[in-house]
């Protein structure tokens, strides 16, 4: 042990090698009552010169830039390279958390909408030419019943002939149709939810 210790003072540690130290060194014999609590063990001791210059320190020319090859140039040369580079890197990080961000917002707003089913029973198309005039045809729009009926010339000419003024909400034919050989109506009860049989 005594030469390793030579050795690291010296400075020449790499040298040291695992010889030089005692490998089956044991404890000093130990009289009386401790002889017995003392373990018989070995001291084993490694020493590790790694760190003394034989070690091979691998290569990177290979990945680095042509540009930072060399280490006595003034980095200010490839400063507009390296710089536009970043620029590049920091511009596309940018763009993609904004694109993130929108796909992100755009989904939770979407989720306070009406969902699927619910949209498709607020559309509805309707053939009008399967029904045949004076007669009426039933269909179902959110849950309730749709009254659709082709008019004839008679039935428009009775209901414009009403004065709106007597009737209970007072609006003329006109106002309540769009084409006046059709007439649509929305068929439910305010007051218990019935629906008229007509």
């Amino acid at each position: 042990m005594q030469s390793v210790v030579k050795a690291a003072g010296v400075g020449q540690l790499a040298r040291a090698t695992t010889l030089a130290v005692p490998t089956n060194a044991t404890l000093p014999a130990v009289s009386g009552a401790m002889a017995a609590a003392a373990p018989r063990s070995s001291v084993m001791t490694q020493v590790r010169s790694i760190h003394a210059g034989n070690v091979d320190v691998p290569d990177f020319s290979y990945y680095r830039r042509s540009s930072t090859k060399d280490p006595a140039a003034d980095s200010k040369t490839s400063m507009e390279s390296r710089a536009g580079f970043s620029y590049v890197l920091a511009g596309t990080l940018g763009v993609s958390g904004a694109y993130t961000a929108k796909a992100l917002v755009n989904q939770f707003l979407s989720s306070w909408s009406a969902s699927q089913d619910v949209l498709a029973m607020a559309k509805i198309e309707i053939k009008l030419d399967d029904i045949p005039e004076g007669k009426n045809m039933t269909f179902k729009w959110r849950g309730k019943p749709l009254f659709i009926r082709h008019r004839t010339a008679e039935e428009i000419e009775q209901e414009r002939a009403i004065d709106p003024a007597t009737l209970r909400d007072p609006q003329s034919d006109e106002d309540r149709v769009q084409a006046a050989e059709w007439l649509v109506i929305l068929g439910v009860c305010t007051h218990l939810g019935c629906v008229p049989i007509a």
